[in-house]
């Protein structure tokens, strides 16, 4: 007789737009991947008992609470998701720790990279598994690239340009929120994260940089018939220095006006180049200088079974796979490392990393000099 697989009990925090991916993510993992352990989803906390109840009831949550510290303290929880706004991240996740719970959070990790390394070194001295929430490295076609690079199939690489581009902030009567507020806001945080934590995925550890945040909607309305100020980046910029040698820059941008999705990288190497958008995500474009002269130009790789583990969710290329997939590629990620079957994809410490960069390149903005990551 079959031994039945150690259940997960998973507790989750918010019920937005990032809540609605962990528990698609969640529930998806286990029907795509042979996980080690079953995946239940026993609790959703949200900031009242009908909101609550309401989201469990769509995900499919058992049960539902107003109260997120009751989640946590909960005995039948073994993972605590946490899609709340970014200034509670830190009090949550050291709550979860402290009761021995697993810890997926959304980025920004904390408002501070100093804030982040205490939440890093809870767990660690806790023993407990964490994830920060970086599914976009998860997608088949940047592990090809990083591949396609390791292996000098670019030569050596020269430059780099990443970008994250989107427009939600872009109408200056849309009103203060949470990414307003300046423990853990901004564009640079929100955005200009993702953009650093792919272009240290594909081309290693960024030694330098020189930053330029910009406040282009200096108030909103606040929801009370007047305005708030704001303080953080709308637009935040970054030239670039690897530790490889190669320069590049990146740009984290919420009113960019018609961007819905951009999140693009271009790769340029002594031998060849890459390009990537996130608005065709399932396309990865490749150029050659081998390519005999009046046929060279960048040509499409698209995605399939070839690309694990696109495999997984469609036996046939060019089908394509969605964001949400990428979510549960991360989660399975994540349980396999709560297993000690891999290590960790993207844990508290890589967090940590991240919120150093962005607190970097807002420094040196603030100077106006280039500096050393951590120093």
């Amino acid at each position: 007789m079959a031994q039945s697989r150690p259940q997960l009990g998973i507790g989750l925090i918010g019920s937005g737009f990032m809540g609605r991916a962990h528990a698609f993510g969640y529930t998806m993992a286990p029907r795509v991947f042979d996980l080690p352990a079953a995946l239940d989803l026993r609790l959703l906390a949200d900031v009242t008992e009908d909101a609550a109840a309401e989201a469990a009831h769509a995900f499919g949550f058992a049960r539902s609470t107003g109260d997120w510290r009751a989640l946590i303290s909960d005995p039948d929880i073994d993972i605590v998701s946490i899609t709340a706004p970014n200034a509670l991240h830190r009090e949550m996740a050291l709550a979860a720790i402290a009761a021995g719970k697993h810890v997926h959070c959304e980025k920004p990790l904390a408002p501070t990279a100093a804030e982040a390394a205490e939440m890093a070194a809870a767990a660690e001295a806790a023993g407990v598994k964490t994830q920060v929430g970086f599914n976009y490295l998860c997608n088949p076609m940047l592990r090809l690239a990083r591949e396609m690079i390791e292996a000098g199939e670019l030569g050596e690489i020269r430059s780099y340009r990443g970008i994250h581009a989107e427009d939600y902030m872009a109408d200056a009567e849309s009103p203060f929120t949470f990414r307003h507020d300046p423990a853990g806001g901004g564009a640079l945080a929100d955005l200009g994260s993702h953009a650093l934590a792919t272009a240290e995925f594909l081309l290693g550890p960024i030694a330098e940089v020189m930053g330029d945040c910009v406040t282009v909607i200096d108030a909103r309305p606040d929801g009370k018939g007047g305005r708030r100020r704001v303080e953080v980046d709308d637009i935040g910029r970054a030239f670039l220095r690897f530790a490889s040698g190669a320069t590049g820059s990146i740009e984290g941008n919420w009113i960019a006006t018609g961007r819905k999705m951009q999140h693009d990288f271009e790769v340029y190497g002594s031998r060849g180049a890459l390009a990537f958008s996130q608005e065709r995500f399932n396309e990865l474009r490749f150029f050659s200088t081998a390519d005999a002269p009046g046929r060279q130009g960048f040509r499409r790789i698209e995605a399939g079974p070839d690309h694990p583990p696109y495999g997984r969710f469609c036996v046939a290329p060019g089908h394509q796979i969605g964001f949400n997939d990428l979510k549960a590629i991360e989660m399975a990620g994540f349980v396999q490392a709560i297993a000690g079957a891999a290590p960790e994809p993207f844990n508290f410490r890589a967090g940590e990393r991240i919120q150093m960069l962005v607190e970097t390149i807002r420094r040196s903005s603030r100077e106006r000099s280039w500096l050393s990551v951590g120093g």
